[in-house]
């Protein structure tokens, strides 16, 4: 479902054009994350501070509009306006938990064994496709789009899982190396995709105004039983 005309006020759509950007900056970080972990030492834990700090002027610039724009404003702009706010401190929150996990790697990537390399890369890269797809429902008011933000979410616990497994529980008693920082590793890139399904969570309220709960629900029923409910409301109002 999305919201083919979605409302625009001209402050609200500067805003909303911060908040892509902080999407866009959070992905690229993510991604210089998953790419850096793969390919070792390298400039790319300076791409994630740029990102970093890059979110973290964004965070100053939209709280201090919204401050400044929401008195006065109409109900809906003002839902608007909150989304973006509620947004960027997210996005920001990504932010700070990829720099830290980028430099707890910048010194344990040359020990990595290659089954972590693997899974802690594979989570940075599904936190940097959850980030495309916010931006994407963010855009279009998409809440399908959200959702599948909420369904990636899944691929992630059970990364960090496995990780948890082998360095913490280690049922074969193998050899480990730099399993603190790898078990902190994994939980920052689950904490980041956690950020992401807020934002996915506060697209489904923006466009419905319905909680997550409600909408997932109704994806959950078959398409012949939603399509039947709603011809009976539709009746019932007429």
């Amino acid at each position: 479902m999305s919201d083919p005309n979605p409302i625009e006020f001209p402050e609200s759509s500067r805003l909303a054009e911060l908040t892509l950007q902080g999407c866009e900056a959070a992905r690229l970080a993510a991604r210089a994350v998953a790419d850096g972990i793969t390919s070792g030492p390298g400039a790319w834990r300076e791409q994630v501070r740029k990102y970093e700090e890059e979110l973290d002027t964004l965070d100053r610039q939209i709280n201090e509009q919204v401050t400044a724009a929401i008195a006065g404003v109409s109900e809906t702009e003002a839902r608007e306006l909150l989304a973006c706010l509620k947004s960027i401190i997210e996005l920001e929150r990504i932010g700070d938990l990829l720099l830290n996990v980028a430099n707890r790697l910048e010194t344990v990537a040359p020990r990595l064994q290659e089954q972590d390399r693997q899974d802690l890369s594979r989570m940075a890269a599904i936190v940097a496709g959850m980030l495309s797809y916010v931006a994407e429902a963010f855009s279009s008011r998409d809440v399908r789009r959200a959702i599948e933000v909420l369904k990636a979410d899944a691929e992630l616990d059970r990364l960090r899982n496995m990780v948890f497994v082998r360095h913490i529980e280690n049922p074969r008693n193998e050899p480990r190396q730099e399993s603190f920082h790898l078990v902190f590793v994994s939980q920052g890139l689950e904490r980041a995709g956690d950020h992401a399904k807020n934002l996915a969570e506060e697209i489904c309220h923006l466009v419905s105004g319905r909680s997550v709960r409600h909408i997932l629900r109704e994806y959950d029923r078959p398409v012949e039983q939603v399509y039947l409910e709603r011809m009976r409301r539709n009746k019932d109002k007429g």
